[in-house]
């Protein structure tokens, strides 16, 4: 559907001062190219985009009659058709600029020929002709506009020519151009053709094809040639893809045969029954091979049902393809070209006679737009803004969907709560219907629509009837009869468009007519002006410049005024608010006073735009204080429509100025409707912020702990907020610290184990709350730590909880620092409630008693530590290089580094550090840990080491002796009689000894 409006996108019009009747013409940058009338051969320069009227540049002769004419901007060549002596020859003009300097210097050559006698000293400022060699006569052609390849289109053929540019020397570089491809296509008459960015559209009388070429590395066959035979569907095949042309021939000449209308996207299209061969003919390296790929086939049935016209009348015309750039990704050359450009979007337009079709063909193939128009057209061009279409006597404008289509692939944040865009499906607009006498032909550059109008006399005093007769294929032969006394009258006109800041200003004061009458409307005409804008900042050849922060301003405006819209009509898209809000750059004060104010009474009802924008802010902690009189009227505009999410809305860190009495109303009044553990814990926290200490704990005595717990899940801001980046106590959770730490630990532990807090983030949270430097680690963050690796599963956070535990025992067993709180769990309720903490061992629990009293200052924090090591899965090497500032010439010290030691495997060290720091335990720790594959240490160790000791009589004497003793008892309980007498040291005491043989050698009768 296309809706209409009376807008003014055409501006100033200058008339070009062409001598001679024009016949064709085309835009080459800054100028304009009109060949002139049948007969004279000529292209005329004119400047084009300048204030002051166009100007004449120059001209220069052609060959033949220009039949086709085009421009590549890439190259800066221009490549006609041209007609002589009957046949059709295909050139382009190179370096055809330097004709307007008075140059009369010209040279023709082939392809690939001549190219050093082409540019010498002398004539290096020459044009130059280029023939291109055609087996067949052309029929049409265009040029690449990324990369300034040619294809031009035969009977029954395609062929790729592709631009080259060789350096001949530092101050020349060469145009030329090399046949890559021939694509030989059945079935298909071809009537026009366009070429961009690999891509290839080509259209008969009422067929449209769609193809992609890839060259390159993306190519693995190696053959010269590929034939693509499509697959005709049995079900298309009964619709009519594919006829045979003797079964045509054998129809009437006096009735047109009407195929059944067809649409194949994608993969579908092979089935069009379009078959293709590609030949190639480059050499080999790169371009050499090639693959294609169909991506779009339709094909149009006659309408006869509206309007009667000849079977040409009824012809598909102004195939196009329109590509978009990626913006600021631009890199310059250094030919003088424009700058290279990366594609983000392409676009294939096409049209019939009254109604045009818009299509996207890059990774996605869909009809974006059509268009109806209220007469017969006869040409159409598209531009990113857009599409122009003449009929016989007025130039249309309608609005295109391009942008919107192109800003999504370019970013993937739209259509999210962060950005938005007005949609790909929302209707065309015609916007203006401008009169002009007789238009034959139209085209574009930049904001210029330039137009030919041709004008017979008896077409300006007498209007034509048109004529009600039958289709018929002898329609092609009838020709209007021309008085041959009337001279036709001709202009050829540049129409200056109105520049987008005029025309999106015009289109929003537009939109205030339909503010209170037609919300649709009104939404519809400033999404058309977002879109304007929007495109006008998608070009890439925008830089920074004045009109660039014009634009910008514009956008955040537009913007604004769409979210507007959606906060204050009633419209299935309200969620839309959120997005056009953020994208303005208002705040949520200026959002609402801007909602206030289109309100006269004070009694109106706020609409789900403006709850949902508000509430997502809120949810979102946008760094912003609400007054506490706009932080009312946030509660006032929740309280009828959405009471439910007042909770939620005052805890945001936004509301912090509210008034902590309305609030506690505005809460009993949703704990009446609703009541919930939620409700309850805003009112506690309201409470405290009145400094009602017996308020807020009579709340959180109305539910069980484990209940409270999970409301703060529900909404952890409750408990934090985050202000500017970091997390921030909230008041509740300070009174929850110096109350119930036990509880607010449990809390913190369940946030996390939700996934609402980040480890790195608790332990910030908890050091904040307990006011400790930043080094320091308050016991509250200890015993989440510790409560934690009860709870947690994961391997990699249990070794990181692992290594954060140790080294915080060891920090302060090292300085005998107590915790500046009371731990909440004993080292036996972590052993008790999970195997991380393990049974602290006999031989660890021997040695303790053994300590001074000096040294028990800390037990509890050894104690959690010696637990530890014992347990079955902590990593000992991650905390060796922290033992190096625990002594080992205390008891507690001792036991930590032979707990390690132990752990590693290092039995030998350890005994050797018993024995030497504290023996009365060596006997313990040989019991436990000497077992199984270790307990040869016994006689290998154990032993010999107790035996040179008591050699030498000291303090310690009574202990090894003991020792040696119990040792001896346990070898001969071990060990047979011949292998007992071997470990025995040989200068020993016999009568010592004895008792001990005497021992295994009746262990060894008994068995």
């Amino acid at each position: 559907m296309v809706q209409l409006y009376n807008l003014h996108p055409f501006g100033s019009q200058q008339v070009v001062p062409s001598r001679q009747e024009p016949a064709l013409f085309c835009c080459g940058r800054d100028a304009l190219l009109v060949a002139c009338a049948p007969g004279a051969c000529k292209v005329e320069v004119f400047a084009v985009g300048r204030p002051e009227l166009c100007e004449p540049l120059g001209s220069f002769n052609t060959l033949g009659r220009v039949v086709r004419m085009a421009y590549s901007e890439v190259g800066d060549y221009m490549v006609t058709i041209e007609e002589k002596n009957q046949s059709l020859f295909l050139r382009a003009y190179v370096n055809w600029r330097c004709m307007s300097t008075g140059n009369t210097r010209v040279c023709v050559r082939m392809i690939g020929h001549n190219l050093e006698a082409s540019y010498t000293d002398a004539t290096k400022d020459q044009m130059t002709i280029i023939e291109f060699p055609l087996s067949d006569l052309p029929l049409c052609f265009s040029c690449c506009p990324l990369t300034g390849d040619l294809l031009v289109g035969c009977k029954n053929k395609l062929i790729l020519f592709c631009l080259k540019h060789l350096v001949r020397r530092q101050d020349l570089t060469v145009l030329d151009f090399e046949r890559l491809l021939i694509l030989h296509i059945d079935n298909v008459t071809l009537a026009e053709v366009a070429f961009c960015a690999g891509y290839v559209a080509i259209t008969a009388e009422l067929e449209v094809l769609i193809l992609k070429l890839e060259t390159g590395e993306k190519v693995v066959d190696n053959s010269r040639q590929h034939i693509y035979d499509s697959v005709v569907s049995e079900r298309l095949v009964h619709e009519g893809v594919k006829e045979e042309p003797d079964s045509i021939q054998s129809e009437s000449d006096d009735f047109v045969v009407c195929q059944q209308p067809v649409e194949l996207l994608g993969e579908e299209s092979r089935q069009c029954g379009v078959s293709i061969t590609l030949e190639s003919t480059g050499l080999v390296g790169e371009y050499s091979n090639f693959q294609m790929q169909y991506v779009l086939y339709r094909r149009f049935a006659l309408d006869m049902s509206s309007f009667v016209f000849s079977a040409e009348d009824a012809k598909l015309h102004s195939l196009q393809l329109l590509p978009m750039y990626e913006t600021g990704n631009s890199a310059p050359t250094d030919r003088g070209d424009p700058p290279k450009r990366e594609l983000l979007s392409l676009f294939c337009f096409f049209s019939l006679p009254h109604i045009g079709y818009l299509y996207t063909v890059g990774n996605l193939v869909e009809l974006i737009s059509t268009y109806q128009y209220s007469e017969r057209s006869q040409q159409a061009v598209l531009t990113p803004q857009f599409l122009h279409v003449i009929t016989s006597n007025n130039l249309q404008c309608f609005t295109v969907r391009c942008s919107a289509a192109a800003a999504r692939n370019e970013d993937p944040y739209i259509d999210t709560t962060q950005k938005a865009c007005p949609p790909v499906s929302l209707d065309v607009c015609a916007l203006r219907m401008q009169l002009f006498i007789g238009l034959k032909a139209i085209s574009h550059f930049k904001n210029h629509v330039i137009v030919l109008t041709k004008a017979d006399t008896e077409d300006i005093t007498e209007p034509k009837k048109p004529s009600r007769r039958l289709l018929s294929r002898k329609a092609d032969n009838i020709k209007p009869k021309v008085s041959p006394e009337s001279e036709p009258g001709w202009n050829l006109y540049i129409v200056n468009t109105t520049s987008p800041l005029l025309l999106y200003r015009e289109m929003v004061e537009y939109s205030k007519t339909y503010e209170n009458v037609r919300t649709e409307s009104c939404i519809h005409l400033l999404s058309e002006a977002h879109l304007l804008v929007r495109t006008a900042l998608m070009d890439p050849d925008l830089k920074e410049s004045e009109e660039k922060e014009d634009l910008l301003a514009a956008f955040r405006e537009s913007c604004a005024l769409l979210g507007d819209c959606y906060s204050r009509f009633n419209t299935k898209d309200f969620h839309l608010a959120l997005p056009y809000y953020k994208m303005s750059g208002l705040s949520m004060t200026d959002v609402l006073k801007r909602v206030d104010s289109t309100f006269e009474d004070k009694m109106h009802k706020y609409e789900k735009g403006i709850i949902f924008y508000l509430y997502h802010s809120l949810c979102e902690d946008v760094n912003e204080d609400l007054s506490e009189e706009l932080a009312a009227k946030v509660l006032q505009i929740f309280h009828p429509a959405e009471s439910n999410q007042i909770p939620q809305v005052l805890c945001s860190p936004c509301m912090k100025n509210v008034c902590p009495k309305m609030a506690i109303k505005y809460l009993q009044k949703v704990e009446k409707m609703v009541p919930s553990v939620v409700v309850t814990l805003t009112k506690a926290s309201m409470a405290l912020k009145m400094g009602d200490r017996n308020g807020c704990e009579n709340e959180l005595d109305s539910y069980a702990e484990m209940m409270l717990v999970c409301g703060f899940i529900v909404e952890p801001r409750l408990l934090r907020q985050q202000i500017k980046g970091q997390i921030v106590p909230t008041e509740l959770a300070v009174y929850l610290r110096e109350m119930r730490p036990g509880f607010l630990v449990a809390s913190v532990l369940a946030l996390h184990e939700n996934s609402k807090i980040e480890l790195e983030e608790a332990d910030s949270y908890i050091k904040t709350l307990s006011a400790e430097e930043e080094d320091a680690v308050p016991q509250l963050l200890v015993d989440f730590w510790e409560a934690l690796l009860v709870a947690c599963s994961q391997k990699e956070v249990v070794q990181e909880l692992y290594f954060k535990l140790a080294a915080q025992y060891i920090w302060r067993l090292s300085r005998k620092q107590m915790p500046n709180t009371k731990p909440l769990k004993t080292t036996e309720d972590l052993v008790n409630s999970c195997g991380h903490y393990g049974l602290i061992f006999p031989w660890v629990t021997f040695m303790m008693p053994l300590a001074p009293h000096s040294d028990q200052n800390s037990s509890e924090d050894l104690s959690k530590l010696q637990s530890l090591l014992c347990g079955p899965y902590f990593n000992i090497p991650s905390i060796l290089p922290l033992l190096e500032t625990i002594p080992e010439d205390t008891i507690s010290g001792l036991s930590i580094h032979i707990l390690c030691s132990t752990r590693l495997g290092e039995y030998e060290r350890a005994i050797d550090k018993l024995l030497e720091r504290c023996p009365e335990a060596i006997i313990p720790y040989a019991q436990h840990e000497l077992k199984d594959e270790n307990r040869a240490l016994w006689w290998t160790k154990l032993l010999p080491e107790l035996c040179k000791r008591t050699r030498h009589p000291g303090d310690n004497y009574p202990v090894l002796l003991s020792s040696l003793t119990e040792t001896l008892s346990v070898i001969a309980m071990e060990l047979d009689l011949r292998d007992f007498l071997n470990v025995l040291p040989e200068d020993g005491n016999a009568a010592y000894f004895l008792p001990h043989l005497l021992q295994c050698s009746q262990r060894s009768l008994v068995t």
